[in-house]
């Protein structure tokens, strides 16, 4: 009886952490002022809840019923690759596209080429350099 309290708590604990992540991630979403400070909220800490809550719905499950249940951890694993690529390719497209920014964030990153950071957009490939 006592390793189901234990459970429990384990299971209780990743539950409150999930709801807490999520819902600083998504009001860092709202209040956060320009597109590349609101990434930081969907991706990092939102990702993170709801990571911790499917951890939580495979405890449960796995504690119910007696067998682990193998489609939670695989849409955590999904979600905990695919997150990052597709903030990584939507800070690219912002600045490609050259979208507004405050000062804060404003600056010339090192890593980026010349073409990137330009007065116009990079031209695309098939479309020549006019």
């Amino acid at each position: 009886m006592t390793l189901y309290v234990i459970l429990e708590g384990v299971i209780a604990f990743f539950l409150v952490a999930g709801g807490a992540f999520a819902f600083i991630g998504s009001l860092g979403m709202a209040h956060l002022r320009d597109f590349y400070m609101r990434l930081h909220g969907p991706t990092k800490a939102t990702t993170l809840g709801i990571g911790c809550m499917l951890i939580a719905s495979m405890l449960y499950f796995w504690v119910t019923q007696g067998k682990p249940d193998i489609q939670e951890m695989l849409i955590t694993l999904f979600l905990f690759i695919t997150a990052p690529v597709s903030a990584h390719l939507l800070a690219k497209t912002g600045l490609h596209m050259q979208l507004k920014h405050i000062d804060e964030t404003g600056g010339r990153p090192p890593e980026l080429r010349p073409e990137e950071i330009g007065e116009k957009p990079v031209p695309h490939p098939d479309r020549g350099h006019g």
